[in-house]
């Protein structure tokens, strides 16, 4: 299987830019739970806003007071609807 490339790109901790999204599994203005080849991303922070989402291009935009941006190695395998539903 061919991992898509996966890029960060902070501003000030007001503006995150992450590219090679697979999926947004949960999100409110405390916390946005992410998924790409590589894993699963949990960003914390306050006031969180979900600026852009193209799962197509795999581009995701966030703006607000980022805390703490964490790598998890597992990546559910479940999507959004598959969690509501289990």
């Amino acid at each position: 299987m061919i991992q898509k490339k996966h890029t960060v790109y902070a501003e000030n901790r007001e503006l995150l830019e992450l590219e090679g999204v697979n999926d947004v599994g949960a999100f409110n203005e405390e916390e946005i739970t992410a998924r790409c080849d590589c894993g699963s991303i949990l960003i914390k922070g306050n006031g969180l806003h979900i600026e852009v989402l193209d799962l197509d291009s795999g581009k995701l935009k966030i703006k607000g007071k980022v805390t703490a941006l964490v790598y998890s190695d597992s990546v559910s395998t479940k999507g959004l609807l598959g969690r509501l539903f289990s």
